[in-house]
């Protein structure tokens, strides 16, 4: 089994958090921006660099994954690949108009439900649906900390 590192970027937009998702190249499914391990490359770095490429993204990475997930690539010969892909959260700091990969993949923001619907393979669903559960407790003590309006 291959393995391979990858980014799930965050984003707050109004309120809400997002996930982008990017198109793979062969069969146009919503994936995460990945990328194969190089030599001298920590993952975390790795998977950043791949939201760049695929997603045009900057922004903070954990160097802790959030977890791996399995999926099989079918290749122009018709033979099957498998990888464990081994997933870092991407902060989105920014997001820029153009990137190397523009031309080649679609992006998309979607809410976090949106997400859980629309990614692929399942073991990535169930990272995506693990981050909102993640997400969700972390925007409830950070509201619970907010100072009151009368104070």
């Amino acid at each position: 089994m291959r393995i391979q590192y990858g980014a799930v970027p965050v984003a707050v937009h109004e309120g809400e958090p997002m996930i982008m998702l990017v198109t793979s190249r062969g069969a146009g499914r919503w994936i995460i921006p990945k990328g194969r391990p190089e030599k001298g490359v920590a993952p975390h770095k790795l998977a950043a660099r791949e939201a760049f490429e695929e997603a045009g993204l900057l922004g903070r990475i954990d160097r802790q994954p959030l977890g791996r997930y399995r999926d099989v690539k079918r290749r122009a010969d018709g033979n099957a690949v498998a990888y464990e892909i081994e997933v870092f959260r991407l902060d989105v700091e920014s997001e820029l108009p153009d990137w190397p990969e523009k031309g080649q993949r679609e992006r998309r923001w979607y809410s976090l439900d949106e997400a859980v619907a629309r990614a692929e393979p399942d073991g990535l669903v169930s990272i995506l649906a693990e981050l909102r559960t993640w997400l969700e407790r972390e925007a409830a003590l950070s509201t619970s900390r907010a100072p009151s309006a009368a104070a």
